[in-house]
């Protein structure tokens, strides 16, 4: 009963000790910046969160740079992509920044759409959606020793390709027709990459220095070492006069002809004469029958040929030698 009864008091007195305590001084309000000093403080993003990717534009390359759509901020030349966007290169490559991985390079008239995962704690890194359907990208990350539960995924129309960590990636997907995709895991100690088909069951890894080609969007047509290269295509290189300098020097390209002087007629030119038909002159005319003669000739008789002639066999040596004895002894 004694202990029931002292709860009451001690609350009492706990309010009581409350109300004589000093109150909180307030926070001092912040003070707003000075003009001058709002002039020199360098240009950032509003977001308080880190963006997911930084696009660097320039506005004076139309046609060349990239396109950059979704929830941005773009601030000194640069888009800065909060939580998802969609980055489209134009006829050259456009190099993404991705802070706390690496570099993203979207190769030429590629549209890649980038999401980050918002379902991860506080204070971790949240694993990177990329998705392409046409073209080519190239990933540089760095050690993601440090994410490896938030992998980084990039979706095609027919594969789910999972980078992993730990270590350095430097991964190419390229796709071509026919649903043709090259997938290259550069460097000796680069991770595993896992591809996965979208819509069937089956698994392939990609081990690290190896490049594949899965042949019309399937896991089952793989072509290992594939000889083509998978990123990004060479950049072509301005030409200027002689494409060709070293070929038509040894003979393997033709050379430029060159222009001849146009020719100039001396003689008079002719006139044609006039072209004048008539129908009476192109009318059929009946054709015109030889008289019979009234006494026709017997028809010729196929000549006789005479039989040949007996060749003559002419006398021997000692035919004549025996004649000519004869006439002596004949003459006496």
């Amino acid at each position: 009963m004694q202990a029931s009864a002292s709860r009451p008091c001690r609350s009492l007195l706990l309010l009581l000790a409350a109300s004589f305590l000093p109150l909180a001084p307030r926070p001092a309000c912040a003070q707003s910046p000075s003009p001058d000093q709002a002039a020199t403080a360098p240009p950032s993003p509003s977001a308080s969160a880190v963006p997911i990717a930084i696009v660097p534009l320039d506005a004076s390359d139309s046609g060349k740079g990239a396109t950059v759509t979704g929830a941005l901020e773009v601030t000194a030349g640069k888009a800065f992509i909060a939580a998802s966007g969609t980055v489209t290169a134009g006829s050259r490559t456009t190099d993404v920044i991705l802070p706390r991985r690496g570099t993203l390079r979207v190769c030429a008239s590629t549209t890649v759409k980038l999401a980050a995962d918002t379902g991860v704690p506080t204070g971790e890194t949240p694993g990177l959606l990329m998705a392409i359907d046409h073209g080519a990208v190239e990933m540089s990350f760095a050690d993601t020793s440090a994410n490896e539960r938030n992998a980084d995924v990039l979706l095609t129309p027919d594969f789910r390709i999972l980078i992993g960590g730990p270590g350095a990636s430097e991964v190419k997907v390229r796709l071509g027709a026919g649903g043709d995709t090259c997938v290259d895991n550069s460097g000796a100690d680069a991770p595993y990459v896992v591809v996965t088909s979208v819509f069937g069951s089956g698994l392939y890894r990609v081990q690290p220095g190896q490049r594949v080609m899965f042949q019309h969007g399937s896991l089952r047509e793989v072509v290992d070492q594939e000889p083509e290269p998978c990123g990004c295509p060479p950049s072509p290189a301005p030409t200027h006069g002689n494409e060709f300098p070293l070929a038509q020097s040894e003979g393997l390209a033709p050379t430029p002809l060159e222009s001849s002087a146009p020719i100039q007629m001396t003689a008079p030119p002719q006139v044609a004469p006039p072209l004048v038909y008539s129908s009476a002159a192109h009318a059929p005319q009946p054709a015109a029958i030889p008289p019979l003669p009234a006494n026709p000739p017997a028809p010729a008789t196929p000549a006789q040929t005479p039989p040949p002639a007996k060749k003559v066999k002419k006398p021997g040596i000692f035919v004549r030698i025996g004649h000519l004895f004869r006439r002596i002894f004949a003459a006496d």
